[in-house]
């Protein structure tokens, strides 16, 4: 398992997001306060607060190319 934060900024990011982790067969899961939603769902994601950074926790352990379509995204 992987975990690390994100940034989502405007609803095109969320978009490119959601499209991205679609492409891989492994379960995602976003984690901002209590709240905890699939990352493959668009509508998941609207009802987290996106003006804080966003836990990622991603349940596979070959991540290699996933963290790599993620720097965009990835929370200073």
């Amino acid at each position: 398992m992987k975990t690390f934060n994100i940034k989502l900024n405007s609803i095109n990011h969320v978009k490119t997001f959601v499209n991205t982790v679609n492409k891989y067969d492994f379960d995602v899961d976003l984690t901002s306060g209590r709240y905890v939603v699939d990352a493959k769902s668009i509508m998941g994601i609207f009802s987290l607060d996106l003006s804080k950074p966003i836990k990622v926790e991603v349940y596979s352990d070959d991540v290699d190319d996933f963290m790599k379509e993620m720097q965009e995204f990835i929370a200073e």
